[in-house]
């Protein structure tokens, strides 16, 4: 009997948490469907997911691309030669691994690997995080085979034979974290008899979210909450020299926190940015949340994210040019509103979408074979 070859399965792209942590979480899904399945990451040198992806048990590659400068920088041909060389280090890698599905999760590292692949009549498969699909998306939308989706309407960017909604991946299952609630505060070194504030900004920090706690720190200070504070690494020395300073305890600081099981579990409610891995997350916890979009992605696809809960009182939406006047008050005032956090708690749980990583993995396999 002829002995079944596994599949091979190149997974694409990163640059920030968002990106890389579904990534994975569909790798995972794949791996128990087919323990003997190979799979290859490609993503962008010196960017998180060099880290992240080893760390989760999977060998990655990198490729010297990076963005385009938005204004008229000489630096540009330097990047423009980095996409041309990273054009061809994709094809290169595609031949060597000689992968039966290509699967581009957005970031830098996406668009020459999807683009090679589709040269080289392999079959891809893109997974479409946001209500409104960026630029790369939509020109290799033309030769992907399947894309993935999390929202309704995505016709409007992509042929419609070619859309699966799937939702989006989460890096774990946050149902049910509560009853790791004890557990999680004595993670933290917080006390159990005071409500906890959780303050993200996703994986590279949120400067506007920071400095807002930062130029308020005396309300903070005096509100009588603890806070769970995630600054990011770019921020990370400066916040916590600025609390260590202060000497006041109830403010923990983490340049990064690895354990978000047992931040969503301590939180009572949660200050956030607005990416649609992170929104989806949110969703399963189910815990009253304040988003704060950030202005600086394509598109603007953070403000649509936010708003899309906030129609439906789902979230507190702050405008990133407002939030240094409202943000601090805006929570204060939340964690002793009762009847406001069991609105904003139901009306999220509503929006979870479950077990997407087991949906997208089924349509890579799908392609496989």
């Amino acid at each position: 009997m002829k002995e079944q070859k596994h599949k091979k399965v190149i997974i694409s792209g990163g640059g920030t948490g968002g990106h890389i942590f579904p990534a994975i979480s569909v790798a995972n899904a794949l791996r128990r469907m087919d323990p003997g399945i190979e799979i290859l990451f490609v993503g962008a040198e010196g960017r998180m997911e060099m880290e992240k992806v080893p760390a989760a048990g999977y060998k990655i590659v990198g490729l010297p691309i990076r963005g385009l400068y938005r204004n008229l920088s000489p630096k540009n041909v330097l990047v423009l030669y980095k996409l041309i060389k990273s054009l061809f280090l994709a094809r290169k890698i595609i031949s060597a691994f000689n992968p039966d599905v290509v699967v581009g999760v957005g970031g830098y590292a996406s668009g020459p690997v999807l683009k090679q692949a589709g040269k080289m009549g392999i079959p891809t498969l893109i997974q479409e995080q946001n209500s409104y699909a960026g630029v790369t998306n939509k020109l290799l939308a033309k030769k992907a085979s399947a894309i993935c989706v999390a929202y309704d309407g995505m016709e409007k960017y992509f042929p419609a034979d070619k859309i699966i909604k799937t939702g989006n991946p989460v890096r774990q299952n946050f149902d049910d974290i509560d009853i790791l609630k004890n557990e999680a505060l004595a993670f933290f070194r917080l006390k159990r008899n005071s409500p906890v504030i959780l303050v993200l900004g996703g994986s590279l920090g949120a400067g506007t979210i920071n400095k807002s706690l930062s130029e308020n720190f005396q309300k903070i200070a005096g509100s009588g909450c603890q806070w769970l504070w995630q600054t990011g690494k770019y921020y990370f020395e400066n916040i916590n020299s600025l609390v260590s300073e202060s000497s006041y305890p109830d403010i923990a600081v983490h340049a990064f926190i690895n354990r978000m099981d047992y931040a969503f579990a301590a939180a009572d409610i949660i200050i956030s940015r607005a990416g649609a891995g992170t929104i989806s997350e949110l969703c399963l916890v189910g815990k009253p949340v304040i988003l704060v979009p950030s202005p600086n992605v394509a598109e603007d696809h953070q403000m649509k994210n936010a708003l899309a809960l906030s129609y439906r009182n789902a979230a507190i939406m702050i405008r990133d040019d407002e939030a240094e006047n409202r943000l601090v008050d805006e929570a204060v005032k939340l964690i002793s509103d009762t009847e406001e956090k069991k609105s904003l708690s139901a009306n999220i749980r509503m929006m979870a979408d479950r077990d997407a990583d087991i949906r997208i993995a089924k349509e890579i396999l799908k392609l496989a074979n």
